[in-house]
């Protein structure tokens, strides 16, 4: 009884000095002030491969030229990501390739024409420019000394070498002008295929960890490490004409100053750029000397290290954050219904875990193609949401089960309501076990919403992915330590937090 009045005095204590009665209300006008920090700038995506991550930036520098402000969402994932971010107006225009349009994009059984891809892309209220110059094929490469050794000049070669060992992008495993159409076109034998990313596949090639990849004819990588490309002698791949596809509402201005791209790259002069770009570790760069070979202004800065910093950190913030209240505002009242145990007990708990099971990237990709969600900022939001739930509805219910019988009979002695007894007594005797489920489920979301870039929502995951595509350490880091430091800030925010909403006499 004198532990159940220390918690009462010690509530009404607090709530006569004016404390919080939670993390809601900082909360909140931290994520308005995120809100309404965001302009509406015409935005260019870019998958994640070095050559697309340069045709963004270039994009992104005509349209400034032009007087559009405008922002590059780099490295956002393969076709279909970025073909559902632009019908869906969270991109306004991407670089690619007639051959995918064609096959991954409109499904055709042949190869269109640019007049035919062009009205096709109308229905759905896309426009494309014209080719910008060069054809970026598909092709398999090898190491030359390998290739000269085995005495393999074509693809058709690979037949008489079952046992290579073949490594290749995830997008051209399941890609329609990929390797299953490929393998059967040749009659390839090989069975030793893993799925492997693009830019780390040229450092398993160059290590021997795998024989054979697939590339694109325009990778400067094909020279630095001296590889050999294999002539497509049954003349498999179509051509992959670079094009800029674009929304159709977008602004006059925009889309004029792509179409004042078109005709301006072969293909020497865009290994040339992709050359500077993984020299240099920087996509503006190249993109400078884009506009310096062309005779046009070519200092253009873009945004400065602490400028995309703070965009990084405000969109992971925004991301967490967002996704945590959800948590929380869930987590709770599902943890206290899961405390009185029985059936319904059990389900939400075992629904809770089995979500925790399941793996991020694959959790991200489950609800892309749900109605409402998309390639957008709320699919990822309600991905940390789903996986913030077990600690929340866990230690929920494990501190409402830890108070001790005798409490919760003199609570009951006192005649006290269910919900008084609940809010006023049982809450706070838990408060310090659903706080460090908080804790915790902030703390796994600030980490894992760097997987967030991969579906172009942004976020400390940027820098990491580009990073990975440059091999550079440095870039890596530009997201990993800001994310490893406001995982630190937010653990001290909770411990504050412990000082001020946990009754006195259960702190530690």
């Amino acid at each position: 009884m004198k532990a159940l009045r220390s918690t009462l005095v010690g509530r009404d204590h607090r709530a006569r000095r004016g404390r919080p009665s939670g993390p809601s209300l900082p909360l909140l006008l931290l994520f308005a002030a995120v809100a309404s920090a965001h302009a509406n700038p015409a935005v260019i995506g870019s998958k994640k491969f070095t050559e697309s991550y340069v045709l963004g930036e270039i994009a992104r520098h005509a349209l400034s030229d032009a007087g559009v402000t405008a922002e590059h969402r780099q490295g956002m994932g393969g076709t279909i990501i970025l073909w559902q971010a632009l019908q869906g107006g969270q991109i306004d225009a991407y670089p690619e390739y007639t051959g995918t349009i064609a096959h991954e994009i409109l499904k055709a059984d042949h190869q269109p024409s640019l007049d035919e891809i062009r009205n096709a892309l109308g229905k759905f209220g896309i426009g494309m420019t014209e080719p910008l110059g060069f054809n970026n094929t598909y092709a398999l490469v090898m190491r030359r000394s390998e290739a000269q050794r085995l005495g393999i000049r074509t693809i058709n070669d690979l037949r008489k070498h079952p046992d290579l060992r073949i490594g290749l992008t995830h997008e051209f495993l399941d890609r329609q002008d990929g390797w299953r159409p490929l393998r059967e076109r040749y009659g390839l034998p090989q069975q030793s295929v893993v799925g492997i990313d693009h830019a780390l596949g040229y450092a398993a090639l160059a290590n021997g960890a795998i024989d054979v990849k697939d590339a694109y004819s325009t990778d400067a990588k094909i020279e630095q490490n001296d590889l050999m490309v294999l002539e497509d002698d049954l003349q498999f791949f179509p051509k992959y004409e670079a094009v800029f596809l674009f929304r159709s509402s977008t602004s006059p201005d925009a889309i004029n100053s792509l179409r004042r791209l078109e005709g301006t790259l072969d293909e020497k002069r865009m290994i040339h750029l992709n050359m500077e770009a993984e020299r240099t570790k920087n996509y503006t760069s190249a993109a400078n000397l884009y506009f310096q070979d062309n005779g046009r202004s070519a200092n253009f800065a873009g945004e400065s290290f602490p400028h995309r910093l703070a965009r990084w950190t405000l969109r992971h913030l925004e991301l967490a954050g967002f996704s945590l209240l959800l948590s929380v505002m869930v987590g709770i009242p599902l943890g206290i219904v899961a405390s009185r145990g029985g059936l319904i007990g059990h389900a939400i708990l075992g629904f809770a875990s089995i979500v925790q099971t399941i793996p991020s990237l694959a959790l991200l990709a489950l609800l892309v193609p749900l109605p409402f969600f998309g390639i957008s900022v709320r699919t990822a939001i309600a991905a940390l949401f789903l996986y913030g739930l077990l600690p929340i509805v866990r230690n929920t219910a494990s501190g409402l089960q830890d108070i001790p019988r005798s409490l919760r009979e003199s609570a009951v002695a006192l005649g006290l309501s269910p919900f008084t007894r609940l809010w006023q007594i049982y809450l706070p005797m838990a408060s310090r076990s659903i706080l460090s489920g908080i804790k915790t489920s902030a703390i796994i979301n600030i980490g894992t919403a760097t997987l967030a870039a991969l579906i172009g929502a942004g976020g400390l995951g940027e820098p990491i992915l580009s990073g990975l595509n440059l091999n550079d350490h440095v870039t890596i880091l530009e997201g990993a330590i800001p994310a490893a430091l406001l995982a630190l800030v937010v653990q001290w925010f909770f411990d504050v937090l412990d000082r001020v909403l946990i009754p006195k006499g259960l702190r530690i």
